[in-house]
């Protein structure tokens, strides 16, 4: 196997692997495990880590934005989470650490060591593995690592991630652009009386410019506006 300095990966990341082929397999893409297959070379490429991470990384973000903001619905908390742990947020997560520089790759895929997806995936595999190798620890791990990465990014685009109040914006915006204040009409109501679903239209000049479901009024709404707010190319 390629020879990489994963100690200073783990400095960076702040935590000693006690078993080393646990962070070298998460940081194993599987263009390089299938040349060492090929070699007839027993290794492990990342994606089973992957796929774990990506529970762990949701049930960390999860946590912390239900704690931080008590007062905001499900819909608003799960757009404040899709922000955090897109593609495009991981990636640049990864970037912060200098992910790339430990990964082992194929030769076909050298190139490619900054590439979005190969470090969202691996972002997620380091994850994993911290939370496999700290044991009963794990989950106090990760978020020792991951939290103040979150709270910076939160920190650095505030405006993007917490578009969770998407009626004043698209009310300050079509004021600013229509001198119009958007009216939401209640639509429709199913489910029973302890889960119900609420559907709205939000309407300018009498023009509908977006739909909306939810399991209250204010969240059925919030969708609504996101809606339109796209429309408006926000």
């Amino acid at each position: 196997m390629r020879k990489t300095d994963i100690g200073a990966l783990e400095q960076t990341v702040g935590y000693t692997f006690k078993n080393k082929e646990l962070l070298r397999e998460a940081l194993t893409h599987s263009s390089y495990a299938h040349e060492l297959k090929n070699k007839r070379i027993e290794a492990e490429c990342n994606e089973r880590l992957e796929f774990l991470g990506d529970s762990v990384l949701s049930i960390v973000v999860s946590e912390y934005l239900f704690k931080k903001y008590s007062d905001l619905p499900e819909g608003d908390l799960t757009h404040i989470r899709a922000a955090l742990v897109q593609s495009a947020a991981l990636a640049s997560y990864a970037r912060g650490i200098g992910l790339g520089q430990y990964l082992y790759l194929g030769n076909g895929e050298e190139k490619n060591r900054d590439q979005q997806s190969i470090l969202e995936d691996a972002f997620e595999a380091l994850l994993a593995a911290i939370y496999l190798d700290a044991g009963e620890r794990g989950l106090d791990v990760v978020r020792g690592f991951l939290l103040p990465i979150i709270k910076k990014a939160m920190e650095e685009n505030a405006r993007a991630i917490l578009h969770a109040d998407a009626k004043t914006e698209l009310q300050q915006l079509t004021q600013v652009s229509d001198g119009a204040t958007p009216m939401y009409v209640i639509t429709g109501e199913s489910g029973p009386d302890h889960a119900k679903v609420f559907e709205v239209e939000v309407r300018l000049n009498s023009n509908v410019i977006g739909h909306g479901k939810g399991r209250s009024k204010r969240e059925a709404e919030q969708n609504a506006a996101r809606e339109a707010l796209r429309l408006f190319g926000v």
